[in-house]
């Protein structure tokens, strides 16, 4: 059985609210990871369905991470209460949608817009404090195909986003806004091409390179 981070306790989950309120992409992330444990509870009510319990999982985290970006602590509810709600709510869509979500589906699946009116997806909120999370749940792929992926499928430009953004090949991993800094672009022009690159390589693991 996989296991799960420690859930926070009761003071630590208010400290990192309040960071997060304040704009700390960490203590978000924190939130995420220390909550995953809920997802596997809540998944676990619908285990012998027609989904396996890998897809309930992937599709459960989009809940919780829906959960914690639109989480008001002032309104008086349990972070736990709301996010296992949402949680809920996302396995439920999937059901009523009669079709299984795939990793490049739940990769890509849209859960919002950013500030610029762009489209924000599974890959553009889970930062490289939670990668770990995300290979688990998307990538789950042999090191050596992903990089065989990389070589043969990527435009120069996705290859330098890829790169700097998951810290391959040595070097330090960044976010989407310091990549923007570095190259001149926008932060949604950075999530547009990461997004297709990795779309591109999965669809290029699946393919055979």
């Amino acid at each position: 059985m996989q296991t799960f981070p420690k859930p926070l306790t009761p003071g630590e989950e208010r400290t990192c609210l309040k960071r997060m309120q304040e704009g700390d992409r960490e203590a978000r992330d924190i939130l995420i990871e220390r909550n995953l444990r809920l997802v596997a509870h809540v998944a676990k009510k619908y285990q012998g369905t027609d989904y396996e319990m890998e897809d309930l999982l992937s599709v459960g985290t989009i809940g919780l991470i829906k959960a914690v970006n639109t989480f008001h602590p002032e309104r008086g509810s349990r972070l736990a209460t709301y996010a296992a709600k949402c949680i809920e709510n996302e396995i439920l869509m999937l059901f009523r949608a009669g079709k299984k979500y795939n990793r490049e589906v739940s990769l890509f699946e849209p859960i919002g817009v950013d500030k610029d009116g762009e489209s924000v997806s599974l890959v553009d909120v889970i930062e490289l404090e939670t990668r770990e999370v995300l290979e688990d749940l998307i990538l789950e792929q042999d090191r050596k195909e992903l990089y065989e992926a990389f070589a043969c499928c990527l435009k120069p430009q996705e290859q330098t986003v890829v790169k700097m953004r998951y810290g391959l090949f040595g070097t330090r991993a960044c976010t989407q806004r310091e990549i923007a800094k570095m190259l001149g672009i926008s932060r949604s022009y950075v999530s547009r091409i990461e997004k297709r690159a990795l779309k591109k390589m999965a669809e290029q693991i699946n393919a055979g390179c």
